[in-house]
């Protein structure tokens, strides 16, 4: 299915930043166009402080990737393009370059909805350095996005504890692209639908949503309004009663209710958008029991988060759907994921040669070689536990017993045998010499998959505050490597 096609060009080769196109035109100039190179798509740090991210955003990759290539409207801008000398940054033989530039990198990625952890290669791109590093910021620009906000919609999933979770952040998104990009990933992070029309029907999303504060307004009183919207909606009603008085509009909601039972319909619930929503469910419920309507959700809005429904929570609020907007698809408490693309090996004379950044800062020292993410279970009664997860260079042959070390932290390591756990390895193909040879599943399939990782992650990992670290290292042989490397680098070896 291509996402993007009704929204935009069939060409997004200039969705770049102009460094690339530079190192691009550099990479020609020099020859060094064609040599091999392998780039890692990995995050640092873990959003919102948690102990876990939610993968999202490969499906956008594939359409995108499926369709690059260099327009002659876009060869014609960079035409225009003028270096400090004022005459064309691009000679024109590297234009004509690009026009007859075919993508032809292999990728392997780990599928969405995988539950993932910092320094592990969500996308590994090798192939033509000058392709790899073309396709450098739109991956960045949509990974980073779509997996902080599946991983915000999770920790609210997690939050609401099974509970429906309503996304309705479409009038607060970052644009078009961002309202569209966010219900998706948001979908997929766990929430039951989203109130966004549009990418209900792109993504096959289920949509929800009844009115708002304008429609009570819109009539002489509240019981006419909820009398006439139960009349058009009868088969959709809950019912927003706090546009003038929280419990009196709950038992207004209640005599419509009887209207509608008496036609053999029935008041769905009814919705509180401000004022102390513990309180007003509590109380609410009590009405709505006693008045013989207990079926009758509670929804709850109002710049709710996962911190604020733990806190409703033990206030033992009565609320059974909670519908969340800008906190989420804004990723309010976190505005970027900071994910990173590092060049990890580069081929030469049909050698590889590995490749590592180095930096006073630890954490940016970059993990070099050709990697594979392998994930350690066990699993009994047939639920399984996630124990841990390593990375290793395919080149390099394994061990029986294997010992994972903590790139930051050399004492911190874990040993696995191999009679002790399952285990599975998490980039699959997506593109074979630049055709693409997997295939997305269904979003509900994908949204799936996040709902089981979570609930295989040790519950400490879950916890907002404070999250237990959940153990990622380096196979012993790639740990080794990139200490000797630093080593090498700093001239101390």
């Amino acid at each position: 299915m291509n996402l993007t096609s009704n929204l935009y060009t069939s060409s997004l080769a200039l969705l770049t930043d102009f460094y690339q196109i530079t190192m691009a035109y550099g990479y020609w100039k020099t020859g060094m166009a064609e040599k091999t190179g392998v780039f890692n798509l990995f995050f640092r740090k873990n959003p919102f402080n948690g102990g876990f991210a939610v993968n999202c955003g490969l499906s956008y990759v594939i359409d995108l990737l499926q369709s690059f290539q260099f327009t002659d409207t876009d060869l014609n801008y960079l035409a225009t393009l003028k270096g400090s000398d004022g005459h064309p940054m691009f000679e024109s033989d590297f234009l004509s370059y690009l026009k007859q530039l075919k993508f032809t990198c292999d990728i392997d990625a780990i599928p969405e909805g995988t539950v993932v952890f910092p320094h592990e290669p969500l996308i590994r791109v090798q192939g033509p350095i000058l392709q790899c590093q073309l396709i450098e910021s739109p991956l960045l620009n949509i990974i980073n996005y779509q997996t902080l906000i599946a991983t915000k919609a999770a920790r609210i999933h997690v939050a609401a504890k099974g509970e429906p979770v309503l996304e309705f952040g479409l009038r607060r998104a970052q644009g078009i692209d961002g309202a569209l990009a966010a219900s998706r990933a948001a979908y997929i992070g766990g929430s039951t639908s989203t109130s966004n029309v549009l990418a209900g029907k792109l993504f096959g999303i289920p949509v929800s949503g009844t009115h708002a504060h304008s429609w009570i307004m819109a009539f002489d009183n509240e019981l006419s309004a909820f009398k006439a919207y139960a009349e058009a909606m009868p088969n959709n009603c809950i019912l927003l009663v706090d546009t003038y008085d929280t419990l009196e509009g709950v038992k207004k909601a209640i005599e419509v209710g009887k209207i509608l039972r008496s036609k053999g319909k029935q008041l769905l619930g009814v919705r509180i958008d401000s004022g102390d929503l513990a309180y007003f469910s509590i109380e609410a419920r009590k009405l709505l029991d006693e008045a013989g309507f207990p079926d009758a959700k509670i929804v709850a809005s109002n710049d709710l988060d996962e911190n604020i429904i733990s806190s409703l929570r033990t206030q033992d609020a009565e609320i059974d759907v909670w519908g969340i907007g800008t906190k989420l698809v804004t990723a309010y408490d976190q505005p970027a994921l900071g994910a990173v693309y590092k060049l990890a090996a580069l081929k030469e004379d049909d050698a590889w040669r590995y490749k590592i950044k180095l930096s006073e800062q630890a954490i940016k020292v970059n993990n070099p070689g050709i990697q594979q993410v392998r994930r350690f279970f066990t699993q009994k009664n047939k639920k399984r536990q996630l124990v841990a997860d390593m990375l290793y260079d395919i080149l390099q042959p394994l061990d029986e017993k294997h010992k994972i070390i903590d790139p930051l932290d050399i004492t911190r390591q874990k040993i696995i045998r191999s009679n002790e756990a399952e285990f599975e390895e998490l980039l699959v193909p997506i593109f074979q010499g630049g055709k693409a040879v997997y295939e997305s599943p269904k979003i509900a399939d994908i949204r799936e998959t996040t709902l089981s990782n979570l609930a295989e992650l040790p519950s400490g990992v879950k916890r907002f505050v404070n999250p237990h670290s959940y153990p990622v290292g380096l196979e012993e042989k790639l740990f080794t490597k990139k200490t000797d490397l630093i080593l090498k680098l700093r001239k101390l070896a």
